[in-house]
């Protein structure tokens, strides 16, 4: 299954119920029981209901986090008709060739644990959810990306509470427009789960099939690959410039992979030993030093 490179661009309104407010309002210090404002019908007696629920003393903490969630929407509705989301994507011919994937022939190496929590777990690495070479038949492994209209933070430069408010808003919304187009390629380009039937909430869960790991998290650590997700996306067509060692602006932004196995799931690659970072430097093409910079956090 292959596809061109696909790009989207939504309006604010349309990825907004995409969106996890457990992260945003973990990145504003509550803790997860207070997101679920945004699950309430926003009337009065609802909202007064679920201010109701909590002990007297998370009351005025609860209420903080209500009036922030009014707030978000407040500037959601008004970002809105005046400035995009953008997305893209391509589907390709993959292969796993030990712990590199061939897609469409462009070599992206991976890194495998070398630790696992029960005995029996195996080392996994994310080549092992795709096809080997040796079978000689391709598989399909996805790229993507999405981003924030960079214009979007600029009203509220000399505000600083607004200015994060945007900021945290804005990393939502490029997740957001991506959980709508995943949903989007599983059931009708890729068509794998044509039938899927999640409610929001399940969807928010991932308890679909298939992940998306994306760069600099866990499964996918070293962000110097941005380079080569580049290379197979051409992120500038949505805006997406990198820094040298793989950093995306605007902050924004966010890209990786997909893959469709059913067994597929996320894990951390978690510590790695000399030899390892020695034979994915040499499979990166650069240096050792060069390596260990971006797999400080692996060593």
């Amino acid at each position: 299954m292959k596809t061109e490179t696909t790009v989207i661009a939504y309006d604010i309104h349309d990825v907004t119920e995409y969106i996890n407010w457990l992260y945003f309002f973990h990145s504003w210090g509550f803790q997860p029981r207070f997101a679920t404002i945004a699950q309430i019908h926003g009337c009065d007696a609802c909202r007064a209901s679920w201010l109701a629920s909590f002990p007297k003393e998370d009351i005025p903490k609860a209420a903080e986090a209500m009036q922030l969630h009014k707030e978000a929407q407040r500037m959601l509705n008004a970002l809105d008709g005046d400035f995009k989301v953008y997305a893209m994507y391509r589907l390709m011919d993959a292969y796993a060739d030990g712990d590199d994937l061939l897609l469409d022939g462009v070599r992206f190496p991976l890194l495998r644990q070398q630790t696992h929590v029960r005995e029996d777990d195996p080392y996994l690495c994310l080549s092992d959810f795709v096809r080997p070479l040796e079978q000689g038949i391709a598989d399909t492994v996805g790229a993507f990306a999405a981003t924030i209209d960079e214009e979007m933070e600029k009203p509220f430069e000399d505000d600083d509470y607004k200015r994060m408010l945007i900021k945290t808003l804005g990393e939502r919304l490029a997740e957001a427009a991506v959980e709508k187009m995943h949903q989007h390629i599983r059931k009708h380009v890729w068509g794998y789960a044509p039938d899927e039937n999640l409610s929001m909430q399940q969807l928010l869960n991932e308890e679909f099939q298939g992940i998306r790991p994306a760069i600099g998290y866990p499964s996918l650590p070293d962000i110097s690959t941005s380079h080569i997700l580049d290379e197979l996306l051409q992120l500038k067509r949505i805006g997406i410039r990198l820094t040298e060692n793989g950093m995306m602006q605007p902050h924004a932004s966010v890209s990786g992979l997909m893959f469709a196995h059913p067994a597929a799931h996320y894990f951390s690659v978690g510590k790695i030993d000399q030899t390892q970072l020695a034979d994915y430097a040499g499979r990166r093409g650069k240096s050792v030093a060069e390596m260990r910079k971006y797999l400080l956090g692996n060593l």
